[in-house]
């Protein structure tokens, strides 16, 4: 494998056939032979993945807020940006919801590098910091790699690694997180054009999925176009409280959550699932989407993690 390329030395990567990555100015974005696969954007409180697109070209996730001329789309949730990272109590302060009225946000400070290596597997890396209230409480490096396991197959890989700079950091008790997707309209439970049904790795199935711990959590039905689809999301053993919990709605969020114990098993106790990185101290998150054109039946969900799971 040869070393990834810094980003200031070329504008796009170029490959015979696969993936590139080009950064023109505009938002970094990835494509396959030259189709646009998805980019990474910074135009919001937070860094998130919009659009993202199956195997077969259509967009897996919702497209309200950042594009609003699709029909049937709900206007719920402005914070839920297709494929993102954020918690809801850092320190006390909101990243997911900004409900508290403050200034959180996750800072995009520059991509430090990207690049597409000989077996095809394209990466980049970005440099954020979680700000608020005149504070840096959180920097983070994070990593985005795309890789084809089949034709049929995209395995999307993120590694999030969290440093306490400006003190301890306090990762709250609440289900408002962390790591999470929201489908498009027909990948959905519920909806106007929701036609779609969801099961995790322990056998639960639809609105029995919220709260319940399991390995991963797969939502499966017709894409925009119609085609079938299974989106499936990727706990990592090495992740704290492995397996974690999810926050998974039958609207279409589905979010890895192994903060908000109280919130999910009905607890009294507020602070159960408070975590305390100290100062200087980093917490590293891997996880794993895989989005597969067909049914449920071909999609390998247990071997693809089976996979991710020994990296």
């Amino acid at each position: 494998m040869k070393p990834l390329i810094p980003a200031f030395f070329l504008l796009c990567l170029p490959v015979s056939a696969g993936f590139t990555i080009e950064t023109d100015g505009g938002p970094l974005r990835v494509l396959d032979d030259g189709k646009l696969i998805t980019e990474y954007r910074i135009d919001h409180r937070v860094p998130y993945l919009y659009p993202l697109l199956t195997p077969g070209g259509a967009n897996l996730t919702r497209h309200w807020p950042m594009n609003d001329e699709h029909e049937g789309e709900e206007r719920d949730h402005p914070h839920h940006r297709s494929f993102w990272m954020a918690h809801g109590a850092v320190n006390g302060y909101d990243f997911w919801a900004f409900h508290d009225g403050k200034d959180a946000k996750i800072e995009h400070k520059g991509v430090v590098r990207h690049g597409v290596a000989d077996d095809g597997v394209a990466s980049f890396t970005v440099d954020l910091a979680w700000t608020a209230g005149g504070k840096t409480h959180l920097t983070e490096k994070r990593t985005y790699t795309l890789r084809r396991a089949a034709a049929d197959d995209l395995l999307v890989t993120v590694e999030c690694a969290l440093t306490a700079a400006d003190g301890d950091a306090l990762f709250g008790d609440t289900k408002e997180g962390m790591f999470a997707l929201r489908t498009d309209r027909e990948l959905r439970l519920k909806g106007p054009l929701a036609k779609a049904q969801a099961v995790n790795s322990e056998g639960d199935k639809d609105l029995k999925m919220w709260g319940k711990r399991a390995k991963w959590v797969a939502y499966h039905g017709p894409d925009e176009a119609g085609k079938p689809v299974v989106a499936a999301m990727f706990d990592h053993p090495s992740n704290l409280r492995f397996p974690t919990w999810w926050h998974a709605r039958d609207y279409g969020l589905v979010a890895a959550n192994p903060f908000g114990i109280h919130d999910f098993e009905g607890k009294k106790d507020k602070t159960l699932g408070n975590h305390t990185l100290k100062k200087g101290e980093t917490l590293t998150f891997r996880y794993q989407l895989l989005i597969h054109q067909g049914g449920l039946d071909t999609g390998a969900i247990e071997a693809h993690w089976k996979t991710f799971s020994q990296r």
